[in-house]
């Protein structure tokens, strides 16, 4: 009796320190550098292929993300194409989303080799660019994005495989905080789980959310982030993030590609999202040597309108 109840209070006080430290380990074991996608390629493809995401620290330099938060700026992507989709308690992320890159800067990083390469390692041939945004967590206003996957919205769009990733790169550091990104590892493997309306935002079934979280299969993981860090991961990954409620403001890049192979059969059946179209490829270089923050032309911005699988507000 006397060990019993030591016991307890040892893991009791240890509780959080031992999530903290599991929580880091797979993390780690999932961190690459840029170097290793192409010189240990079946490594890395494993870890992305078992836990469904990698983690690249520093794929964007320092100046190039302050000339990204320039540009948005600049550019008045927000003001001009933003709009909100409600969380269950009617607070708001705000993004601005377009379908096509693009030559202003957002576009060089949506083709620069050092992402669009990785991607088409980590699906295992040619990506095309599905659409990308970008998105903005105020302080203490910045709602929540509930638990759904990619796939779940992409579904509808008539992506008849999960053949696609997402591409989080945060522009401020992502901390627990201000609503950093959280994922359940290995939660791919669990294939795509009904979704249902949720204030304004396509949410997974929470009973199965909630069913995964309780399997000790799988792991619930806050991925804190620094800025220019990149986080590649599977169309069916659960994630979510909680609402900002710190005084520090976050934004992120979220890119997305398609499998060449896995394009919507006809543009008809591909809802507010293109079919295939090749990417023209640029240098990592060409983001610092872009000065374009104003020309928008083909990138075609979201009417939040034309996308039935949400409720958003201007």
């Amino acid at each position: 009796k006397q060990w019993y109840q030591r016991r307890v209070a040892i893991t009791a006080g240890e509780y959080k320190s031992y999530l903290r430290a599991v929580t880091m380990a797979t993390i780690n074991l999932c961190t690459v550098s840029l170097s290793e996608v192409t010189s240990r390629k079946e490594h890395v493809t494993r870890l992305f292929n078992d836990h469904g995401f990698i983690l690249i620290r520093r794929l964007l330099l320092k100046s190039e993300v302050e000339h990204i938060k320039a540009a948005l700026s600049e550019g008045k992507v927000l003001e001009r194409f933003g709009y909100g989709i409600p969380d269950q308690s009617g607070k708001m992320p705000r993004m601005a989303l377009w379908n096509s890159p693009g030559a202003d800067v957002t576009g060089m990083v949506c083709r620069c080799e050092k992402v669009v390469n990785t991607c088409e390692i980590l699906l295992g041939g040619e990506v095309y660019h599905y659409h990308s945004k970008v998105v903005v967590k105020e302080p203490f206003i910045g709602g929540r994005q509930e638990w759904h996957q990619d796939y779940g919205y992409w579904y509808n769009n008539t992506l008849l495989t999960p053949e696609a990733l997402s591409v989080f790169v945060p522009l401020d550091p992502c901390t627990k905080e201000n609503g950093c990104l959280q994922v359940i590892a290995k939660s791919h493997k669990c294939g795509r789980i009904r979704h249902l309306l949720a204030g304004g935002q396509m949410c997974a079934d929470i009973a199965r959310v909630n069913d995964i979280q309780q399997d000790r299969r799988f792991e619930h993981l806050y991925v804190t982030m620094e800025p220019g860090d990149a986080l590649f991961f599977h169309s069916n990954v659960l994630h979510a993030s909680d609402a900002n409620v710190s005084p520090q403001i976050r934004r992120a890049l979220i890119l997305a590609y398609n499998h060449r192979d896995n394009s919507a059969p006809s543009p008809e059946k591909s809802g507010h999202h293109p079919t295939y179209t090749p990417i023209n490829k640029v240098k990592d270089s060409a983001i610092l040597d872009c000065t374009n923050v104003s020309d928008f032309t083909g990138k075609d911005f979201l009417d939040p309108k034309n996308d039935k699988t949400v409720k958003a507000s201007k």
